[in-house]
């Protein structure tokens, strides 16, 4: 490199051994080996505008290796973005701040996703990639012509993710998605050699990726490869070979500089041997400038892409809803549920989810569908839905092949990007595979829908190792995840409906493979389930018990209630798809749809675990805290005590204190 961009890569590693060493927390070795490459990278290939974070034909860069947090802050810093300050930095890794241990878009502006869990930013670019070439394919190169570009660790492309995420990308010929691999071959053990002998090259030549060599530390020779990368139609990977730690005279290539603070002696250390005078977190003037100039490059890129964008009119506009995560005015299912109303089915509401979905896709031409090889079980696809291939980003459909969490991770990286509302299906028990990236998705409150379908023992014959047991009550753990399990075709369309409408945050549809019979027949003129839980029934005699039941064991709840109700025991049914939303209501709306004064009893054909939070200690409990069997779905509920007349003398017994 020139001294003078040699110098501006050494503010990178002064800032990042500054900042890990006043936390006395962090990993200061990938940013400084990384510090050349990125340099180059912001300097002459990303487009990028500090004083527009969210300018939406922005390049794309993703910090895969979010360990090495510091490099993206202290780049950010270094450009002019309004945050994060000097101070910022200061306070790395301390509480409250927004340079946290490891990046988090819901942070800082320039933070494009939430990384550190190895592998997922990777997948996640391979959606933004997809996002931009199915937007480019809508609105044209005037609008839409950005590239994504990650730095990723060997951790990165270790992690099982990575063959799901660029299979996928080769696949579709993702030639805007720009890798570039930090080849130090250090990991946090110690030599990569201890736990891998792979050729890691040949592994993604082989999903139909270019793959281009660099030194890492000559920026000249950086530049030479995100040449050839930019140039290539397929996706490419930048095997940039670099030192760990570089500039730290002792530690530097050992993975001791991986994970931990230098040392303030090594640190004085590294500061000499870099010729860096500078005291902690202070930087000269020609570098303050010349990175500003480096910021400043995109400004009037910007500024003609929005003349552009001012003259495309209707097109224009409708690009700037997309991106906004704005629904169309007016839209609503309410229609598709008046029919629904006026013509009840008895079907499965993964059925049901496909009839709803046939009306959000035709109002809706942001949704990008797909399904991770179970499209003709998931119901996941539309009549007139064309399939997103290769050879056509405009499809609004995509075959994820057998990739669960890749799939996942894609969606995330999807919505992330803007423009498009990602929804995947899978089975319910495979979310096991998917879970890290649908924790992600709730993390940086991502628009994703997952639709999860053979939901319970109801599956039947396939047994119980596709029958979940623990997933559902597992899945509503997810902080900020919207849990669905609707009971019928009315259910599940308000249940997309508010899916639809949540833009800050993920939700789950559990949706059963057996036909259930409609128990909504009469127009209410509002969302009952955007209430979470709803008197479906109520009692006739005086009422002693309530019911409370989701999904398929709603219409098993209406039945028990029926049989109390001879008896001369009166009983509500509740409904309940969603516990978040019911626990986002006000104790007056609780206290009325659950009332102290009568037995509580759930009915759930998954683990009972959790559900004394509203049966209270002396309520009851059905449901299945063992796994399933493989046999036809009646004689499954009936193995398992899950049918009205196993139920109601249980209740009615109880109710009489026998």
């Amino acid at each position: 490199m020139t001294q003078s961009s040699r110098h501006l890569a050494n503010a990178i590693r002064a800032l990042s051994m500054d900042g890990v060493q006043a936390a006395n927390s962090g990993h200061p070795g990938m940013p400084m080996g990384m510090a050349d490459a990125a340099t180059v990278l912001f300097q002459k290939f990303l487009k990028f505008d500090p004083s527009a974070p969210k300018w939406p034909d922005r390049d794309r860069f993703v910090l895969s290796a979010g360990h090495g947090s510091m490099l993206i802050y202290s780049l950010l810093h270094l450009t002019g973005y309004a945050r994060p300050t000097i101070d910022d930095l200061r306070s790395f890794r301390q509480l409250d701040s927004v340079c946290a241990g490891h990046p988090e878009n819901f942070e800082l502006e320039g933070v494009e996703a939430t990384t550190g869990p190895l592998g997922q930013g990777l997948a996640m670019a391979v959606g933004m990639a997809i996002a931009e070439r199915h937007l480019n394919a809508s609105f044209g190169d005037d609008l839409v012509d950005h590239r994504t570009w990650v730095i990723a660790g060997d951790g990165c492309l270790m992690e099982g993710i990575n063959h799901e995420a660029i299979g996928l990308a080769g696949h579709l010929k993702l030639g805007r998605l720009n890798v570039l691999w930090d080849d130090n071959k250090i990991t946090i053990d110690g030599d990569i050699s201890l736990s891998s002998s792979e050729d890691v090259k040949a592994r993604y030549r082989a999903t139909g990726w270019h793959v281009v060599e660099c030194d890492g530390l000559d920026g000249a020779d950086v530049a030479r490869a995100l040449g050839e990368a930019v140039a290539d139609e397929r996706p490419s990977l930048i095997a940039c070979r670099t030192v760990i730690g570089y500039g730290s005279p002792n530690k530097a290539g050992t993975h001791s500089v991986h994970g931990s603070p230098l040392g303030a002696d090594e640190v004085a250390a590294a500061r000499e041997t870099l010729g860096w005078t500078s005291p902690a977190f202070e930087l000269p003037g020609e570098i303050v400038a010349g990175w500003t100039e480096i910021g400043k490059r995109g400004a009037s890129v910007r500024h003609a892409w929005e003349e552009r964008l001012a003259a495309a009119g209707a097109q224009g506009l409708e690009l700037a809803r997309r991106m906004a995560g704005d629904l169309p005015e007016g839209f609503s299912l309410q229609a598709h549920i008046d029919g629904l109303i006026a013509s009840p089915q008895k079907v499965a509401t993964r059925v049901a989810s496909q009839l709803a979905l046939t009306a959000i896709n035709a109002d809706l031409p942001e949704t990008i569908g797909g399904s991770a090889d179970l499209t003709p079980s998931n119901n996941t696809a539309t009549k007139g839905l064309a399939s997103l291939t290769a050879e056509n980003y405009a499809g609004r459909y995509l075959h994820y092949g057998i990739r669960e969490f890749g799939m996942s991770a894609a969606m995330n990286g999807l919505a992330l990007h803007g423009g498009v509302i990602p929804y995947g299906g899978t089975f319910l028990v495979f979310s096991d595979y998917a879970r890290g990236a649908i924790r992600l998705s709730a993390l940086q409150r991502a628009r994703v829908v997952y639709v999860m379908t053979h939901d319970s023992i109801g599956l039947g014959e396939d047994g119980p190792t596709h029958q979940p047991i623990e997933h559902v009550m597992s899945l509503r753990l997810i902080p900020n995840l919207q849990v669905f399990r609707p009971a019928d075709t009315v259910e599940t369309a308000e249940c997309w409906q508010l899916a639809l409408e949540k833009s800050d945050g993920p939700s789950l549809l559990a949706l059963s493979r057996q036909n259930l019979r409609q128990l909504r027949t009469e127009a209410t003129g509002e969302s009952l389930s955007a209430k979470g839980a709803y008197r479906l029934v109520s009692a006739t005699a005086a009422r002693k018990v309530v019911l409370m039941a989701t999904g398929s064991e709603v219409e098993i709840a209406a039945d028990v209630a029926a049989a109390l109700e001879a008896q001369g025991v009166g009983a509500d049914v509740v409904s309940m798809p969603s516990w978040e939303l019911f626990d986002a209501q006000d104790d007056a709306y609780r206290a009325d749809i659950l009332p102290e004064d009568v037995l509580r009893v759930s009915i759930e054909a998954g683990t009972t675990i959790g559900w004394e939070r509203y049966t209270g200690l002396k309520g009851l409990r059905f449901g299945i805290d063992r796994f399933g069997a493989s046999g036809p779905a009646g004689d499954l509920y009936r193995k398992f005590g899950l049918t009205a007349d196993q139920i109601a003398p249980k209740v009615l017994a109880a109710v009489r204190g026998v």
